[in-house]
């Protein structure tokens, strides 16, 4: 059966270029009325201009679609709202939010202001906070919503000269594992996205990736299933060149070690420790603790 959103509303944020431009236009081309959302700035955040998203906005209309420009900055919680607000006014209803809007600033961590630490995470994390909070409620009352994270194999695994970035990427994996739980009961569904794709945020990595197998393209046909009416919820989907994968925050079976050598037995039974047999991925936080706890009742019981 073809996926199709007729009668959804989306907000793509970041939505002026890229990888935002292409899952707009995926979604339209599918049916939804779409929020262009761009504040229209360099790549590292500075400036601004209502162009690209009033552009993309266009390429909607001009193949039938729907569409509504928008040039809030993410990082701005009254605009963000105002956002929100426009769409409710004209549609009734916020469907699916794409959480994309981004910036780089990288550096070696030694050579790197706190300011560029701090402007990174405000943008990626709290700006996916402002957009996912001002939906919410609406998403609650009509017990309907699907929410989309862009994370980044630089936070789940680590990049070079980008510990702002990864920091602000692996924070989006947690705020996904709350409000996946706290979403369910409404049937708000809430993933992560992390791309590999040839965009103006990696242009700089030219020759050392073959960027004509890696268009933006190759991953919003991902997207679109994250936000479709038969999405999973919880799940990390990695794509890039038309390949898709799956990653997990994952917990070994460990072991049990108490007394005055407990730290000579972590040491020595490392590789116990993160043998990767029968490990498994957690429901909720929770799980560590039970695990630890059966652990502590066996040695009891023993």
């Amino acid at each position: 059966m073809t996926m199709r959103f007729d009668g959804r509303v989306a907000i793509v944020t970041g939505a002026g270029g890229g990888l935002g431009r292409e899952h707009a236009l995926a979604l339209a081309a599918r049916g939804a009325r779409l929020v262009i959302n761009d504040l229209g700035g360099a790549r590292d955040g500075s400036g601004g201009s209502a162009t690209a998203a009033e552009t993309v906005a266009a390429e909607v209309r001009a193949v039938g679609g729907q569409a509504i420009a928008n040039a809030a900055s993410v990082t701005d919680p009254v605009a963000v709202r105002a956002m929100v607000e426009t769409a409710m006014t004209e549609w009734g209803r916020v469907d699916v939010l794409v959480n994309n809007a981004g910036v780089l600033r990288d550096k070696t961590f030694a050579k790197m202001e706190l300011e560029d630490f701090r402007f990174v995470v405000d943008v990626h994390l709290m700006g996916a906070v402002n957009c996912t909070k001002a939906v919410w409620d609406i998403m609650r009352a009509q017990n309907y919503g699907r929410i989309v994270m862009t994370t980044s194999s630089s936070g789940l695994y680590g990049n070079f000269g980008q510990s702002n970035y990864g920091a602000a990427k692996m924070a989006l994996v947690g705020l996904m594992q709350t409000l996946s739980i706290e979403g369910a009961k409404n049937d708000i569904r809430v993933n992560c996205l992390a791309p590999t794709a040839h965009t103006r945020m990696t242009e700089d990595l030219g020759a050392r990736l073959p960027l004509d197998l890696l268009g933006p393209d190759t991953v919003s046909p991902g997207l679109l299933h994250l936000v479709s009416e038969d999405a999973p919820t919880r799940c990390i989907l990695a794509a890039g060149g038309g390949g898709f994968e799956r990653a997990y925050v994952t917990l070994t079976q460990g072991i049990r070690a108490v007394g005055e050598d407990a730290p000579e037995q972590v040491a020595a039974r490392f590789a116990e420790i993160s043998d990767r047999t029968g490990e498994i991925v957690p429901e909720m936080g929770a799980a560590q603790g039970m695990v630890e706890l059966s652990k502590a009742q066996a040695a009891s019981d023993a």
